[in-house]
């Protein structure tokens, strides 16, 4: 049964790991970015950069998700595929080279599509492989967000 929020709606609040995976309830886990996180643009980039800094691709997708939800129309897919990027990140950092690869291009794609300083992103994700080692990998993509 999944959980759900006072209003009904569905809400994970199992503990998660560093990478993202969830956790026994009551086990301690990482902390989560909440459910009704709705940042700027500004301050989404610079809470991803920061969770990204600290090897944690999979609370900057939260992040970026979280972006993604309350953005204006035209900025949803770049924020989309941001949270797709860093969830990519999230499965080389977990072994899954071919499940990043796919997720990295489909983020790549948004981004690029978005265009200005948001290409140099999308260029980095697509130049990963399964091989890439998650640490450099992090870096890569943190080296070429905005800001």
């Amino acid at each position: 049964m999944r959980d759900r929020d006072p209003e009904g709606r569905p809400r994970n609040a199992r503990p998660r790991d560093p990478l993202g995976r969830p956790l026994p309830y009551g086990s301690p886990g990482v902390p989560r970015v909440p459910d009704d996180y709705a940042p700027t643009a500004e301050q989404a980039l610079a809470d991803g950069r920061r969770f990204l800094r600290e090897g944690m691709p999979f609370n900057a997708h939260e992040v970026f998700e979280g972006r993604w939800k309350c953005a204006p129309e035209e900025e949803r897919e770049l924020w989309q595929g941001l949270a797709q990027i860093c969830v990519g990140l999230t499965h080389l950092q977990r072994g899954n080279g071919r499940g990043a690869v796919t997720l990295l291009s489909r983020g790549a794609a948004k981004a690029q599509s978005y265009g200005g300083e948001y290409d140099a992103v999308g260029r980095a994700a697509s130049s990963l492989t399964q091989d890439s080692e998650p640490g450099a990998a992090i870096e890569l993509i943190l080296g070429s967000l905005p800001g």
